[in-house]
């Protein structure tokens, strides 16, 4: 066995192509003994040794060459989103600095906004710099569109997509992220091992017969907990079901909380999907309202 990291996947597929049975564990869920402070790779190897020797050790979900593939193109696409955003926040903080928005303008950084702010601007300076941003953000957009193609052009050819798109709150790019990271799920054994891999699982503490539940362990896979959290909002206003399920939960946990319940209820509905062979089953507002 090893811990995952930077290397990624390519040791564990040499292993199991020689034959040689191999696990990847998360780094967080190997123990590590209180105020240990002495850390060399024998340590490491006899600590790890013995783990999986006692049956303490349990390997993370580990995707085929071709899903790594597939998923690159996601995974790319949610990195160069994030730099544009970044990109859009300089200009931003520019603008501020030197008194072109205001502090009450909650405007969405747009080409034409940042149009406006250079024609206001005096300071030829802050023009020079915002241009070199505009470039950058034009690049990014540009390189963006190219992804969406490839992403459209995967999902032509991919056999969860219609499963996947049927889902309230999913579109075209949330489906290709969850294709692409999560398969076909009915190949989780239960909705725990699910959970536990989109990194939903709520940490626990309990003594007795007291039993408190706090924030997520985020120890799952960061490219699903986000975009599962934007596609439960966008599902509350589309399947009754999953809103009267949020509004229930909304006054004793808080909205954070409640949401992510929803999140975890969604995917868990979506593997359910997957298992029976059929669409997901939405109950929309409209009909429920008839029906009332």
């Amino acid at each position: 066995m090893y811990e995952a990291g930077f290397s990624g996947f390519v040791l564990h597929r040499v292993l199991k192509g020689q034959g040689i049975d191999n696990i990847v564990v998360h780094a967080a869920a190997v123990e590590v003994a209180l105020h240990h402070r002495v850390k060399t790779d024998k340590r490491d190897a006899k600590k790890l040794a013995s783990q999986l020797a006692a049956g303490r050790l349990r390997g993370i979900r580990v995707p085929s060459a071709e899903q790594a593939q597939h998923r690159l193109l996601s995974r790319t696409r949610a990195q160069l989103v994030q730099q544009r955003t970044a990109v859009k926040t300089q200009i931003r903080m520019k603008a501020h600095q030197f008194g072109l928005i205001g502090a009450e303008d909650g405007r969405e950084m747009s080409h034409k906004f940042v149009k406006e702010l250079l024609e206001r601007s005096p300071f030829e300076e802050f023009r020079v710099v915002v241009e070199v941003h505009v470039r950058v953000w034009s690049s990014l957009d540009e390189q963006i569109a190219k992804l969406n193609t490839q992403l459209r052009q995967q999902a032509n050819q991919a056999p969860y997509e219609a499963t996947y798109r049927s889902a309230p709150g999913v579109g075209s790019i949330s489906a290709r992220v969850l294709a692409n990271e999560l398969g076909d799920m009915s190949a989780f054994a239960n909705e725990r091992q699910l959970f536990s891999y989109t990194g939903l699982t709520p940490s626990e503490h309990s003594s007795g017969q007291q039993v408190h539940r706090g924030r997520i362990t985020k120890q799952g896979n960061r490219h699903l907990r986000g975009i599962l959290i934007e596609i439960a909002w966008r599902a509350i206003r589309k399947d009754q079901a999953l809103a009267d399920f949020f509004h229930r939960l909304l006054p004793r946990t808080g909205t954070t909380r409640a949401i992510v319940a929803v999140a975890r209820k969604l995917i868990g509905r979506m593997r359910a999907a997957f298992r029976t062979g059929e669409l997901y089953a939405t109950q929309a507002l409209s009909a429920v309202s008839a029906a009332t």
